[in-house]
């Protein structure tokens, strides 16, 4: 199969849509139904975005929320009330149609995940575009650092910690943090390169320790697969896209869109657009 040119109408499996170079054009297999899967290791070099979608009502309070929280929420972007685009995020870019996978919150509770939100499109609806972790993790692994959990094919450890966020309005919560063990030299390496990306959640939020962060056994409490490590590494902890949802049970919005974990917004900037010198 031609990596840039996709003509068989069906759906394309991990692998094939991995093959395609252009966000542009996976944002269009996307909108068109043909992938519906994980955009971890899709598009590498591209900004992904996590999504947040809220009535206008509570959209400036959100705003605050992020910018008092820039670890988990880095804020990458903002829409006008009504409009479905992120201007310089990429031309034909349509946040109602493409997503992979949506999540539906009523009243902050999870009621569905759809493949496409334009039936639930509100004129009132302003959309967040935050920085995701597959931004910064590109960096390590362009700079030979490993990733355990890309290696094993599996998503990074979730964890649900004691970090309290600075609440704004009706918005707060625990912070989430996904976890990446390394060896002592990369776990300094790691920090340095990171902490160029502050857009992309930046530094880790804890180094070591767990429990400090209440994670009392890191295999229990991990949300998604255990990812395991030596007793010559040392687990770093960062600030996670996921926290929003959090924030979101708690004030309890009569609708919220999110992405749907793992399921991003492809950009067409890159990456090194985003590092700090």
């Amino acid at each position: 199969m031609n990596a840039n040119v996709v003509g068989v109408d069906r759906s394309l499996d991990a692998a094939e849509i991995k093959r395609v170079q252009d966000p542009a054009q996976i944002r269009r297999l996307i909108r068109s139904g043909r992938y519906a899967g994980r955009t971890g290791g899709v598009a590498p070099g591209y900004v992904q975005a996590n999504l947040c979608i809220l009535p206008a009502d509570y959209a400036d309070d959100f705003l605050r929320y992020c910018q008092r929280n820039p670890k988990p929420c880095p804020l990458l972007g903002v829409s006008d009330v009504g409009d479905p685009r992120f201007p310089g995020w990429g031309d034909d870019l349509d946040v109602r149609t493409d997503l992979p996978s949506y999540d539906v919150f009523e009243h902050g509770e999870l009621t569905e995940s759809v493949s496409d939100i334009q039936a639930l499109w509100r004129k009132d609806f302003v959309a967040f575009a935050l920085g995701c972790s597959y931004s910064f993790e590109y960096a390590l692994t362009s700079e030979g650092l490993p990733l355990r959990h890309v290696d094993l094919g599996m998503r990074p450890a979730r964890y649900n910690s004691s970090i309290e966020t600075v609440p704004a309005g009706p918005f707060r919560g625990r912070m989430v943090v996904t976890m990446r063990p390394f060896k002592p030299a990369e776990a300094i390496r790691a920090i340095q390169i990171t902490s160029r990306f502050p857009m992309v959640h930046g530094a880790p939020v804890h180094i070591g320790l767990p429990h400090l962060i209440g994670i009392e056994d890191m295999e229990a409490q991990c949300v998604t697969n255990f990812i395991p490590y030596g007793e010559d590494e040392i687990p770093l902890f960062w600030g996670c896209g996921v926290t929003p949802q959090l924030a979101i049970e708690h004030a309890r919005p009569p609708i919220c869109i999110t992405h749907t974990p793992a399921h991003m917004l492809i950009t067409d900037r890159l990456n090194a657009s985003l590092a700090v010198m």
